[in-house]
């Protein structure tokens, strides 16, 4: 088990290196992942990100939930305050992946129902079972979020394969969102 100790000597090593100064709230790439919080699935190591370089927001399954599009909006409202120009060109990712823990949840629909904000008859929609079939829904979600409450941007939807390592595009990129 990793201890408080170790928490804290890792912290002074990494502070020494100084990769932590300058940083912006926001990601410098205008880029924004929407993952699972399975620690194999970590968006900057997975995707080759650096410190900096990405707005992560995690939940279990990676879903595009009520409580991300409510996360996305306030993010405007940090981007506004922070950089001015109200997230446009941002960059979304959706990126589910392969042996998720989601699937687990299934056999709690009520619990998975009210993550999602929907009636219990409605999470066949949601495809829980199938990571490419769950981002094509969430990829959708998205888009007519986007299309409705946020600035013009880019989304895009990738599966990522624990055993291989590799992500797939499953939702090529497109540009949505108000103009």
């Amino acid at each position: 088990m990793i201890n408080t100790e170790d928490l804290v000597t890792r912290n002074a090593a990494f502070a020494a290196r100084g990769a932590h100064e300058g940083l912006h709230i926001l990601g410098s790439g205008q880029l924004m992942v929407i993952g699972c919080v399975d620690s194999r699935v970590d968006p900057s190591h997975v995707l080759g990100l650096d410190l900096g370089e990405v707005t992560a927001i995690r939940n279990v399954g990676g879903r595009v939930t009520p409580a991300v599009l409510r996360t996305l909006t306030m993010l405007t409202k940090v981007s506004a305050a922070h950089r001015g120009d109200r997230l446009a060109g941002t960059h979304i990712v959706v990126m589910h992946h392969t042996e998720c823990g989601i699937k687990d949840i299934a056999a709690f629909p009520e619990m998975l129902a009210s993550d999602f904000d929907i009636p219990v008859d409605a999470l066949d929609g949601k495809a829980v079972m199938d990571p490419f079939a769950s981002v094509r829904v969430d990829v959708g979600v998205l888009k007519e979020a986007l299309k409705a409450r946020m600035p013009a941007g880019l989304v895009t939807g990738l599966v990522y394969d624990v055993e291989t390592g590799l992500v797939e595009v499953v939702a090529p990129t497109a540009r949505v969102g108000q103009e």
